[in-house]
């Protein structure tokens, strides 16, 4: 039963079969939906590729270096272009996964808290999106140029140090740094909800902020290559990220009850 005329619930009694056959159909329309992606993005793993593998490639051509990757093994080529798939397919159907969740749990859900929930659900991508675009557009640049910094030049008496970085090397690294980054920035998101269900308060935040910049450092420090810039490029965001939680939390934290 609702607990007022004003927060209705619209869910209805339903046999524990039934809440299984609803979240089957759920589950098929998500993976129905990825192995669609991932057949379209197989087509384009090859572009899909030299898009991640751009920022690398520009700072090759400012070196004077022609821009190349490598493979070793037979069947490293394929396999890559399999991950770029999964990758860009979980990639764009994320939104179609979470609205699923959403269509199964929101019936069971007062109107009040769907209103709480539903922002939260919409920011996450967002912010996911703007954590990869950081860490591609910002970051990577940044990182590839000291990476090759460490190439040497032939000499009379010393030892040319030159990269040949392999295209599943290079895929690994990348792909682990957008999920760093995308996964970082929902930060916001995770501790609004807290503070939304009373787990926190924005106060609890604030007091705990100098202990909050350590923390995001060595997050950084774990997520990131061991390189003072790709650190300093996730932890200064994490940063920026846990001030805007401040403000989150104390916007929809409940409020007290008047006296």
């Amino acid at each position: 039963m609702p607990r007022d005329e004003t927060d209705p619930i619209n869910d209805k009694p339903m046999p524990l079969l039934d809440h299984l056959l609803e979240l089957r159909r759920r589950l098929m329309w998500s993976i129905g939906a990825f192995f669609v992606a991932f057949l379209v993005c197989y087509f384009f793993s090859g572009r899909i590729y030299d898009f991640l593998a751009a920022p690398l490639a520009e700072i090759m051509r400012q070196k004077g270096q022609e821009p190349r990757l490598i493979y070793t093994v037979l069947y490293e080529v394929f396999f890559t272009h399999v991950k770029v798939a999964v990758f860009a397919g979980a990639f764009i159907t994320f939104p179609i996964a979470a609205t699923q969740l959403w269509l199964f749990i929101a019936p069971g859900l007062y109107r009040s808290e769907k209103r709480a929930i539903l922002p939260f659900l919409i920011a996450s991508p967002v912010l996911f999106v703007m954590g990869a675009a950081l860490g591609y557009y910002v970051v990577f640049p940044f990182a590839w140029r000291f990476f090759l910094s460490f190439e040497t030049p032939p000499t009379a008496h010393g030892v040319q140090i030159e990269l040949f970085a392999t295209v599943s090397a290079y895929l690994n690294l990348v792909m682990k740094l957008i999920f760093a980054f995308g996964i970082t920035f929902q930060l916001p998101v995770l501790l609004s909800l807290m503070a939304r269900v009373g787990l926190i308060s924005a106060r609890q935040l604030a007091s705990k902020r100098r202990y909050a910049y350590v923390a995001c450092f060595v997050v950084a420090a774990v997520l990131a290559p061991p390189d003072v810039f790709t650190q300093t490029g996730l932890a200064v965001p994490l940063i920026l990220l846990y001030e805007v939680s401040i403000f989150a939390a104390r916007w929809v934290e409940p409020k007290p009850l008047p006296d």
